[in-house]
């Protein structure tokens, strides 16, 4: 049996033949041993590490469209009384160098209970959840 590999993603596929649900840090690959929600076994094998987007298709040696959905993980959703003191908390988080989803009226971040004391202090309402975790790509972040 040939083995099954995915040496390319595509952005926004318009089909796709089956799914692989991956959580934030599995979404950061270059080369790892997959498995579809219907068991199909392949190889992620890119050239370089790649960031995997909710949405994206990783194309297969035979031609089988997989398409990745990030899976719900543990999260912080974090909200402040206004907008400085959103702010506020968005600089806190920065400077620890930490992954951040920037939403309409709050941030959520992967869920850390020494971060989520910290915020607490500083005045933060959180609420912690399952849910997909889509951060920030970064500023030195140009490729998908």
């Amino acid at each position: 049996m040939t083995k099954l590999l995915a040496q390319r993603v595509v952005q926004a596929p318009p089909s796709a033949d089956d799914v692989v649900e991956l959580d934030y840090n599995e979404r950061h690959r270059r080369r790892i041993q997959m498995q579809t929600l219907t068991g199909r076994e392949f190889l992620l094998d890119l050239p370089r590490a790649v960031a995997l987007a909710d949405g994206d298709g990783l194309e297969l040696s035979d031609g089988t469209m997989v398409m990745v959905r990030a899976r719900a993980e543990r999260v912080v959703d974090i909200r402040a009384k206004d907008a400085k003191g959103l702010t506020t908390l968005a600089w806190h988080l920065g400077n620890r160098h930490l992954p951040a989803e920037i939403r309409p009226d709050s941030i959520r971040i992967l869920y850390d209970h020494v971060i989520v004391e910290m915020l607490r202090g500083l005045g933060a309402d959180t609420r912690a959840l399952d849910a997909p975790f889509h951060p920030e790509p970064g500023a030195y972040f140009h490729d998908h």
